[in-house]
């Protein structure tokens, strides 16, 4: 058995939650895709809809909606946010906006480079709190650029959202919360809207609870 967070919206703001399946170990992606079935049994029970999002989706809008294929203004949402990294002792490594995502993520200089402090995107510092805001913000700004208004409509019609690799115990930002975000605002406004750095913060605080 394994246990996984979920992220869920009612339409106004977005919550987390665990839940306990059965694992089905192993790298293929027909053994993800078999754990993903089983997280998503558990879910359904408690009266969700779920998507998940990442490469290993089932659901092409979920492949689509991964950090490692969306891009932000020609770039893998992934580099983009490793490259934006500051840390005590170096970064932002800007030379990882032109590596692969895997590449940028695996770098050695995030382990060598001191505590993480904050980020640098666009000549703006963004503090490591609100948690996840940094992550949450370049996640939708990809998406207003990517996802078509159909698409967008799709997404509403889930209201859960998953992401397999996802392990809370080894990291804060996942692409399963910055999704349930983008279909909470779409959800309220029937659009996303563009928005400073300054007021995607104040609706991050009161929309963001989990």
């Amino acid at each position: 058995m394994a246990e996984r967070l979920y992220f869920y919206t009612n339409g106004e703001v977005v919550r987390k939650q665990t839940a306990s399946f059965e694992w089905f170990a192993g790298f293929a992606v027909s053994q993800k895709q078999k754990s993903i079935a089983s997280f998503h049994e558990m879910i359904r029970i408690r009266g969700k809809k779920p998507l998940e999002i990442s490469t290993k989706s089932p659901v092409p809008l979920g492949v689509k909606l991964s950090a490692f294929n969306l891009k932000l203004n020609g770039i893998f949402l992934e580099c983009v946010f490793q490259s934006s990294k500051v840390y005590e002792n170096g970064g932002p490594y800007v030379d990882l906006l032109e590596k692969t995502p895997k590449d940028a993520k695996r770098d050695e200089r995030h382990r060598s480079s001191g505590n993480l402090k904050g980020f640098r995107y666009n000549g703006v510092d963004w503090a490591l709190r609100p948690t996840t805001a940094f992550y949450d913000y370049i996640y939708y700004e990809a998406v207003r650029q990517n996802l078509t208004d159909e698409e967008l409509e799709e997404l509403t019609q889930y209201d859960a959202f998953t992401d397999i690799e996802f392990n809370d115990k080894k990291g804060l930002n996942t692409q399963a919360r910055s999704a349930a975000l983008v279909c909470t605002i779409y959800r309220k406004q029937g659009s996303l809207p563009e928005m400073t750095p300054e007021e995607f913060l104040e609706m991050h605080k009161s929309v963001v609870k989990g």
